[in-house]
């Protein structure tokens, strides 16, 4: 933490103006000493002290960046943005910051959406294309990470018709390769929970069977589980961000079945909603506060209830409201631009549409 304030102090008081938008706000830190004072009493002492330092260090962490903000905003412009309206009010009216703004995560510009769309052909992915035809194609998207909760969709798919296929586009991050370890454990929880590689047999020995005795034509019926998902649960690895919108284009429903973990948004929504998708989303904060920006683009399911989710992908889509979309490329680029210019300065019209788009980068698009 002391390397991350000290680098960010060094780039803030480095630029003659500044603009730092939030992705994460990390105010809402609320010490849980009844977890921490419970794991003390069961004599747990390094789990107490870890959690608690935990969230010390998030609690410090942000309260010295807004601190030190206020601060640089007396001598210098300083222009907050943040994800959500909430988190413009958060950092507004308790942390005391001037000139916050907000507007949600954007990165696809609709004539490029549109583009892609129109381009977009199952032959841009091999394992699509050994699919049979008129297969209904569910689309999860994002790092391979617990908090993604790509089980619920996989629990789901078994409820669903035999022509749905899920397809989950995203590998390891690479911060999380670790040596020597010959499988990844959320992979391994999801090949388990889609039954992939498992017999029946396996299956009563983990149900603590005291013994089973089968002759060899028993053991040749049972060699695969008869919920084994693999014919319809496809991993279709990382995609860089052209493959990554293609995909989503190809997709019948796009589903993000996210944990709640804190962030104020994220890329792949953002993305699924710029590209038109049909977009099914858990009921996090994040995603409440981003579809009040999109309103009647997305639909929730109660995080991890995959009995509902699979009953809204089958039921199909609502009737589209024909609301425009009011929050895109074209928008975000016009905010960055009214706080970064001097005040007076108009920002000139873009030539072409591409021009308006803005010249952040989808970084970290899979997060």
């Amino acid at each position: 933490m002391p390397q991350i304030l000290r680098r960010f102090r060094r780039l803030a008081r480095a630029a003659p103006a500044l603009s730092v938008t939030f992705h994460t706000i990390l105010d809402e830190v609320v010490i849980p000493y009844g977890e921490v004072l419970g794991r003390a009493g069961r004599l747990r002492l390094l789990g107490a002290a870890a959690v608690l330092a935990e969230n010390l260090r998030a609690w410090t962490l942000a309260n010295s960046i807004y601190s030190y903000l206020r601060q640089l905003q007396r001598r210098k412009p300083v222009h907050v943005i943040t994800h959500t309206r909430r988190d413009m009010r958060l950092l507004r009216d308790v942390h005391r910051l001037a000139d916050v703004h907000h507007h949600p995560l954007a990165f696809v510009p609709p004539e490029d959406a549109a583009a892609i769309r129109a381009a977009a052909t199952p032959d841009a992915f091999p394992i699509l294309k050994r699919l049979p035809p008129g297969v209904r194609l569910v689309g999860t998207f994002g790092f391979l990470s617990p908090y993604k909760g790509f089980e619920t969709a996989v629990e789901a798919l078994r409820y669903l018709p035999p022509d749905h296929h899920l397809l989950i586009f995203g590998g390891v991050h690479p911060q999380a390769i670790a040596r020597h370890q010959p499988r990844d454990a959320y992979i391994g929880k999801l090949l388990a929970k889609g039954r992939i590689g498992q017999t029946v047999i396996d299956e009563l020995r983990e149900g603590g069977a005291a013994s089973l005795a089968l002759d060899a034509s028993a053991r040749e019926l049972l060699a695969r589980h008869p919920q084994d998902l693999h014919d319809r649960l496809h991993f279709m690895g990382v995609l860089d961000d052209s493959q990554f919108m293609t995909a989503m284009a190809l997709c019948d429903t796009v589903v993000l079945p996210y944990l709640e973990v804190g962030q104020s948004s994220s890329g792949p929504i953002a993305m699924a909603v710029d590209m038109g998708c049909r977009v099914i989303a858990s009921r996090t904060r994040a995603f409440l506060q981003f579809a009040r920006y999109h309103p009647e683009r997305v639909e929730f399911f109660d995080i991890g209830n995959f009995a509902e989710l699979a009953r809204r992908i089958e039921a199909g889509p609502p009737p589209p409201s024909g609301r425009p979309q009011t929050h895109d490329t074209r928008s975000n680029a016009a905010l960055y631009l009214k706080v970064s210019l001097p005040p007076g300065m108009v920002a000139p019209e873009p030539a072409t549409p591409d021009a308006q788009a803005t010249s952040l980068q989808p970084a970290a698009i899979l997060g």
